[in-house]
């Protein structure tokens, strides 16, 4: 299921802070790829698919996102990311939107390198791959 994993947050007000993640103790699986989206317009939905074997954690470096998941057994969440040290864990076959603040940068640490026939990219196929 997706949840939400907070990260160590170092630091004080009056110097910063610094907040970790490390591969299989807060982040569940093996690191292959990382990408951040920035700029998006705050009307454009992204996302919009699912992977059938790439787990990621979305996280909000700045601005603030909204997540959107729906799981093949029909359980819906929605997520606000805001702070950078909370991430968003979201195993495979989640179906997934996100719409972004103006001034949101998004940090994704995923499972896998980008292979494009890891998407479901309709709805349609995702909700008949639910219903097996």
């Amino acid at each position: 299921m997706p949840h939400l994993i907070n990260f160590k947050r170092i630091g004080k007000p009056a110097e910063g802070y610094i907040s970790i993640s490390e591969a299989q103790n807060e982040i569940p699986f093996e690191i292959k790829r990382n990408f951040w989206t920035y700029y998006t317009p705050e009307e454009v939905v992204r996302g919009r698919h699912a992977h059938y074997e790439t787990e990621m954690v979305l996280i909000a470096l700045a601005g603030r996102i909204v997540v959107n998941t729906e799981m093949p057994d029909g359980t819906v969440n929605v997520f606000v990311l805001d702070k950078p040290d909370v991430g968003l864990f979201m195993p495979k076959l989640c179906w997934h939107t996100m719409q972004y603040s103006h001034n949101a940068v998004q940090l994704v640490i995923a499972s896998s390198l980008y292979n494009e026939a890891d998407y479901i990219r309709s709805y349609e196929d995702f909700k008949k791959i639910s219903s097996k």
